[in-house]
């Protein structure tokens, strides 16, 4: 299929036959404060599950089939590796808006989660097109103002969430456009409505770095679980596996970002 393949040793074999896809688009350069270690999370919990997991990793000028793949994730970068990635993925834009509304779990991590908007607008005025995944625009409010720095807590749909942003650039839902979570602690899209990231259908949006999966686990395993479901059926579930690392993880960036709130209201 003229895709450079990486195959994790973990690919030949698996529970139940379980064999999963995963497309890692652009880790090249959609790779900033070390968003790889949400794959790495990926291939950690299929694997000791027995789950066969096999990454792919496309770059500028590859040929892309979402429908090939059973997860797709994307990184952060900044205006700069956007730009670079934007026309590429665009000739993707349709086929992986057709992939999310036939059930393709997706994570786009920051610059990555802009580009699945309809635009950026950079601090210069200038337009980086996205492919329209999420129904959102991001603007840049210019050189002179604050970036959205620091560690978050928020409220989603699987639970408390945590994880570090880092951004200039200020994301507006449409209507109708369903956030990733709640803030209850940072900035969140643009720290003022109090949305963080969007959802549609599987896919997720987020500008949490840290990285997200390791201490988010429950976020982790509802995308493999939604990969399995929509690879092998309903019946499909996972198995539980020790989560005392992860745990620990989630505990420590959760008092970070608490503490934070207090000092920001002293």
């Amino acid at each position: 299929m003229g895709y450079p393949r990486r195959v994790d040793e973990r690919a030949h074999g698996g529970a139940h036959g379980y064999r999963l896809r995963l497309a890692h688009l652009y880790p090249d350069v959609m790779n900033i404060y070390g968003d790889r270690g949400n794959v790495l999370a990926l291939q950690h919990r299929c694997g000791v599950r027995g789950i066969a997991l096999e990454v792919v990793e496309v770059n500028v000028g590859d040929e892309l089939d979402p429908a090939a793949f059973d997860l797709v994730l994307i990184g952060g970068g900044q205006d700069r590796e956007q730009r670079r990635v934007a026309d590429d993925l665009a000739r993707h834009g349709a086929a992986i808006r057709a992939a999310v509304d036939g059930g393709l779990p997706l994570l786009a991590i920051c610059g990555g989660f802009q580009l699945f908007g309809a635009r950026y607008v950079d601090q210069s005025g200038g337009v980086v097109p996205g492919i329209g995944v999420f129904d959102l625009e991001t603007r840049h409010p210019g050189r002179r103002a604050d970036r959205c720095i620091g560690d978050v807590l928020l409220t989603t749909e699987v639970g408390e969430v945590v994880g570090f942003e880092n951004h200039g650039g200020r994301t507006y839902l449409a209507p109708g456009q369903a956030p990733f979570g709640r803030v209850r602690h940072g900035f969140g899209n643009n720290g003022e409505d109090g949305t963080e990231g969007a959802r549609r259908n599987n896919a997720i949006g987020t500008y949490l770095h840290g990285s997200l999966l390791p201490k988010n686990p429950a976020v982790a395993d509802e995308l493999i679980e939604a990969a399995l479901r929509r690879r092998f059926g309903a019946g499909a579930t996972l198995a539980p596996i020790d989560d005392e690392a992860e745990a620990a993880a989630h505990a420590v960036a959760a008092r970070a970002a608490v503490a934070r709130g207090r000092r920001g209201r002293a």
